[in-house]
């Protein structure tokens, strides 16, 4: 027995020699807040670990004397030998943030290097309004036309997105598009986010990941709100156009351990440079509180409000610019424009099941209303009343996510199991189209009814770690329920249908060196489509699948200097599309997009930094001759870049670019939408506490068109009908000034 004993010991002494002893700790920053990301690394066992969002981590195979390396760009590298009292106990570190310096990024020591480049571009660059925080997607260009207070068009790899239906938005976990909107399938409206307030930028393109699902063909965008503020901040800002915005953001329980709270109000006012004023106005309302349990679980609590109210000179026909009838900030029709609003509820929790498995969970509410008047075809369908629509929903979103992550060896290979469910429940009321007159009188109703729409989802993903090499498949599984009730039929009938979906998944990376990541991505993705065409549609060909394709690089090929690239394609399967301004159902063919995206950031010292990103694309319908088969307003080229300067002796600022090359705005390409180069400059000088800043939009006032389309329409005085570039102009030169004040 006593022999057994003794033989039980030294087996176990041996597996300790062997597979080390453990380390836990928690990294925090001088603001006693958790550092997320930070890179654990045993210089002798080369085993290494990352930080979670509440700072813990976790580090095998340690023994005695061997060397901890702790690194976090934008902070003081720290070391330390392992001694017996680092042994299963808690260590408490602290980092001490210092000026970010590119050279001083590893790329194998971060859990995703594209993300850590977003990362720095919100440092270089600080955003300050709603259009800035997409910007910040590498090769996401906008477009904005209906003065501010519609959700903005977006461009990506090739896809005129509209207003979200080819892209997964979301933030803080609450999903941003709308299904089954009364405008068009996945509208998102971002603007009751406040720049300000984001912390971090999780994206990734093309369909390749497990956890997300809806919208998710060209790519996905998750916004993290910041955990808590360094200092309380106003700021008001002024210029032309009658332009104002105001910013306060207050901390509420500053120098308490383990809570933080803030709040922040947000309200914005212009007349834009239309001859007709926008009369735009906008207030956002948000707050969080955050709270750590002394077992480092995590809750925190978002709520917030926006509301907004504009008016529109709409999209003008070239024809009537070009004759001198009207001047490019003229109006055919200046009674467009709209209203909207939304609050959303957010709870979000991490707990620490066991010390290698996290459960995180968010449940959210959000109620969200609408109204929309436009005129795209002036006098076409109606030569007496005019062709004006309204476009109206009420609506309320119940959702849960769940998600776990779990740490295991397989064999001797470190596994990371992620596994979660989902549920997003939409109610829509009295989504309505009609066609109107001066947003007042209604003409008739051409659409009108309730929508209920159900989606539940489940997933699976894993990322094994051989070495150098990590493969990362994952399958995922979306039921949707598509309920529509009909009000403009005598008799309520519901109509109904269900549709599932299973989307499989594969990537891999390569770390060939610390300064080259090698990857490719394959999976197949979708979008919903709007309950209206499900239901008319019989379910049938009404969750169009993506087939993508990646092959890429992350590579810094000299300290100062790191460069993405990636080859890309993409499939899109037949669909039928609910168009929302005509109530009518259209089909779209299937679709193929390739090319190139690539990227630069170079740091020429540690004040000034230079960064762009470029996406050349092939766009093209499958099924039409060749010739007849270009996609309108899909782009074959974008750019967008910019020199920044942070902190020199109390000075910040920057210039930046955009450029979005000439593309077919119909499918024979005989009508062409012109591309621009914009360029805006910011300066801004710091003393004390107080900032002084200066932004100037189109610093060279070119003349340039933000959105277009081919569009037919008809002016009350003309016989026949002709189809041209309609146009909602871009801001010519605009200055504004900006003095902020932080305590």
């Amino acid at each position: 027995m006593v022999r057994n004993v003794i033989v039980l010991i030294l087996l176990f002494s041996s597996f300790s020699i062997m597979f080390g002893q453990t380390i836990k700790g928690k990294i925090t920053s001088k603001y006693n807040q958790p550092l997320e990301d930070v890179y654990v690394f045993n210089i002798n066992s080369n085993t290494h670990a990352h930080t979670l969002s509440n700072g813990t981590f976790i580090l095998l195979n340690n023994t005695i004397g061997d060397t901890i390396s702790i690194a976090l760009l934008g902070f003081k590298k720290q070391n330390f030998i392992v001694e017996e009292k680092h042994i299963n106990h808690d260590l408490e570190l602290v980092l001490e943030s210092k000026t970010l310096m590119l050279d001083e990024l590893v790329l194998t020591e971060q859990l995703d290097a594209v993300h850590t480049i977003t990362k720095i571009d919100l440092t270089t660059t600080p955003v300050n309004s709603s259009q800035e925080i997409l910007r910040k997607i590498p090769g996401l260009i906008i477009g904005q036309h209906a003065g501010g207070g519609k959700a903005e068009q977006l461009f990506l790899r090739g896809f005129d997105i509209d207003h979200g239906t080819d892209i997964s938005i979301q933030v803080d976990g609450m999903p941003v598009n709308m299904v089954s909107h009364a405008h068009g399938q996945g509208y998102s409206d971002l603007h009751f986010v406040i720049p300000e307030t984001i912390n971090k930028i999780d994206f990734g393109k093309g369909p390749y990941y497990g956890n997300v699902g809806d919208f998710n063909t060209a790519g996905y965008v998750n916004f993290s709100s910041k955990d808590y503020l360094k200092e309380s901040l106003i700021k008001v800002s002024a210029g032309q156009f009658n332009s104002l915005k105001t910013l306060a953001m207050f901390n509420l329980l500053k120098d308490i351990k383990n809570q933080n709270a803030y709040i922040a109000a947000e309200y914005i006012a212009s007349d834009g440079p239309f001859e007709s004023p926008q009369n735009f106005n906008r207030l956002n309302l948000f707050g969080k509180y955050v709270m750590y349990s002394p077992e480092n679980n995590k809750l925190s609590l978002t709520a917030s409000h926006f509301t907004s109210r504009w008016d529109a000179s709409g999209q003008i026909p070239q024809r009537e610019v070009d004759n001198g009838n009207i001047s490019r900030f003229g109006a055919i029709d200046d009674t467009e424009g709209g209203q909207t609003e939304r609050t959303n509820l957010n709870v979000v929790f991490n707990k620490f099941i066991s010390d290698n498995t996290k459960f995180k969970t968010n449940a959210f509410y959000s109620h969200y209303a609408f109204e929309l008047y436009s005129n795209f075809t002036f006098f076409l369908e109606d030569p007496i009343h005019g062709d004006q629509i309204k476009q109206k929903e009420n609506r309320h979103i119940f959702g849960l996510n769940t998600e776990i992550t779990k740490d295991l060896l397989l064999g001797a290979v470190p596994v990371q199991l992620n596994y979660g469910v989902g549920l997003r429940y939409d109610i829509s009321k009295d989504v309505e189209l009609s066609k109107t007159l001066n947003k007042t009188t209604i003409i008739e109703n051409v659409q009108l009814g309730d929508i209920n729409q159900t989606n539940v989802d489940a997933f699976v993903a894993a990322d094994f770690e051989l070495g150098k090499f990590t493969i990362s498949p994952s399958l995922r599984l979306d039921y949707f329920k598509f309920l529509y009730n009909n009000q403009l039929q005598p008799d309520l009938n519901t109509q109904s249908e269900t549709k599932t979906i299973v989307s499989p998944k594969l990537n891999f990376f390569y770390n060939a060196k610390d300064n080259l990541q090698l990857f490719l991505k394959s999976g197949i993705g979708f979008h919903s489509n709007d309950t209206r065409v499900v239901v008319a549609q019989n379910g049938k060909e009404i969750l169009p699948r993506a087939y993508g394709l990646d092959l890429g690089t992350i590579w810094k090929p000299f300290p100062e200097l790191i460069v993405n690239s990636a080859l890309w394609y993409l499939f899109s399967e037949q669909e039928f599309v609910y168009v929302g301004d005509a109530g009518i159902v259209e089909p779209s063919g299937k679709s193929e997009r390739y090319g190139l995206d690539l990227g630069l950031r170079y740091q020429l010292n540690d004040w000034l930094y230079f960064d762009t990103d470029a996406t050349l694309t092939h766009a093209r319908s499958v099924d039409d001759p060749d010739g007849q088969n270009y996609i309108p307003l899909a782009p074959d080229f974008t750019m967008a870049g910019g020199l920044s300067v942070n902190d020199l002796k109390g000075f910040s600022g920057g210039i930046r670019y955009r450029f979005l090359d000439d593309r077919p705005a119909n499918e024979d390409n005989s009508i062409v939408a012109e591309g621009y180069f914009v360029t805006d400059f910011n300066v801004n000088y710091t003393f004390q506490n107080i900032t002084l800043g200066v932004v100037v939009e189109n610093i060279f006032d070119v003349e340039w068109n933000e959105t277009q389309f081919a569009t037919e329409s008809r002016l009350q005085h003309e016989i026949q009908s002709v189809e041209e570039i309609h146009f909602t102009p871009g801001t010519p030169f605009f200055i504004k000034g900006s003095v902020s004040y932080s305590f």
